[in-house]
């Protein structure tokens, strides 16, 4: 699946194709980054929220893709 990019406020935010995850990315008022992973119980996999805070924005940016990645799901067959 894909992941659709959002921004809103300082704050970017993906959606799995599927809406049943979230990965939220954001700059903390001590400069460092939050990267958050919100999956929802109504997952096929389950249920999931992860958070890891991250030093620079590309550091960040690195958490996101390797989510993305490790949190994706096939398409179903048509």
């Amino acid at each position: 699946m894909s992941w659709v990019e959002a921004d809103a406020d300082g704050v970017v935010e993906w959606e799995r194709s599927d809406g049943y995850a979230t990965i939220r990315l954001r700059e903390r008022h001590d400069g460092s980054w939050a990267v958050r992973l919100d999956r929802l119980f109504q997952a096929p996999e389950g249920q999931l929220y992860r958070r890891e805070t991250a030093p620079t924005e590309t550091a960040a940016r690195a958490v996101v893709e390797r989510w993305q990645t490790e949190f994706d799901v096939e398409e179903p067959a048509a």
